[in-house]
């Protein structure tokens, strides 16, 4: 890398490799929580600034995790000297444009998903990190989840031979309070089931996405359906090596959050994913109890922890980053052609929207 933030300038003069110093651009509930894990779980990075237009949210999340400065003014985080890299986890739909202008700065970047909405933000950002040479990683957790992770072995040996027929879902906990009003249009595509168009192709390794059919309604709310909204679908997806995968969202899951995957082939079948927040199973008198987590930040703990390790360790290394801009342009273009498939109610193949 030939960027001021390469791994040799990672280096202090005894030898002795500097910590990665991040800031954070988006203080929200992801980005809160993000900051905290590198601040307290990463090794190898700290926490050098927050930035937040929303008036004191970039100084509270600051404080929290001693950081070495706050500003709304997200410039002043990508001209700072003390800051190496990125994370991005403001609004989605400002991603693409804040991974251009941070590559364009020389910073390394984890952007949370979608890293864009349409392809061409999605080219520019990818393009943007490439110019810069910089690491570019997208947050798609699942793949750090040990039980993705170990079903992906499990394909990767062998074991579950020829993949046929793959299913991921996300089931987001109830009961759902958010005005409808506040979701941008097509999110449950977008935001939700781009976690599980990214798990599928994770699980089918090599293959490409060849046509799309979704199905979508308003079930949770069904006077919000006339505005646009949509709060549950269900996606099919067939692959260029003849699988045939399905994705499946809800945004009201009263038991708890839930995300589960699936890889059946030819010689065996592999699954991952629990809403279970221990293996522990209650019997009494009421019945069969089971503990179940209600935010992905605890479901998802260790997957986070994981994906933000990873990302650490390809800035200092100068390895790729292991989720990069190619791979989320992937996912994108699923969620796109079930977008167009909902509008025209007809199977969409994937090249219609590249």
């Amino acid at each position: 890398m030939t960027t001021s933030t390469s791994p040799t300038a990672l280096a202090s003069d005894t030898g002795i490799a500097t910590p990665v110093r991040v800031a954070t651009i988006g203080a929200g509930r992801i980005g809160s929580s993000h900051t905290e894990l590198i601040a307290r779980h990463v090794p190898g990075a700290v926490v050098a600034a927050v930035a937040d237009p929303v008036d004191g949210a970039a100084e509270r999340l600051a404080g929290a995790v001693d950081a070495g400065f706050a500003t709304a003014d997200i410039d002043v985080v990508l001209a700072s000297p003390d800051v190496d890299a990125v994370l991005i986890t403001a609004p989605a739909r400002s991603h693409s444009e804040l991974v251009c202008r941070a590559a364009a700065a020389g910073k390394h970047v984890f952007c949370e998903k979608p890293m864009a909405v349409t392809l061409d933000e999605a080219d520019r950002a990818i393009a943007a990190a490439s110019d810069a040479d910089v690491v570019l990683q997208v947050g798609f957790n699942r793949r750090f989840a040990s039980g993705f992770a170990a079903a992906r072995r499990a394909v990767d040996d062998g074991r579950v031979g020829t993949p046929q027929l793959l299913r991921s879902l996300t089931r987001d906990p109830g009961p759902w309070h958010v005005d409808p009003a506040r979701v941008p249009q097509w999110t449950i595509f977008l935001e939700t089931l781009i976690h599980d168009f990214d798990t599928l192709c994770f699980l089918n390794p090599g293959a490409r996405p060849a046509s799309v059919h979704a199905f979508a309604d308003a079930l949770i709310r069904p006077d919000a359906k006339a505005s646009g909204h949509l709060d549950t679908a269900i996606v099919t997806i067939a692959f260029d090596n003849g699988a045939i995968a399905t994705a499946e969202a809800s945004f009201s899951a009263l038991y708890g959050y839930d995300v589960r995957g699936e890889v059946f082939g030819s010689a065996g079948m592999a699954t991952a994913g629990d809403g279970r927040t221990s293996d522990m199973t209650f019997y009494g008198a009421a019945g069969i109890a089971i503990d179940t987590a209600r935010r992905d930040t605890v479901l998802l703990h260790n997957a986070y922890v994981g994906e933000l390790t990873a990302f650490v360790e390809s800035v200092r290394s100068g390895s790729p980053a292991v989720v990069g801009g190619a791979d989320a342009r992937t996912a994108l273009q699923i969620a796109l052609a079930a977008i167009r498939s909902v509008e025209t109610g007809r199977t969409v193949t994937v090249d219609e929207v590249d």
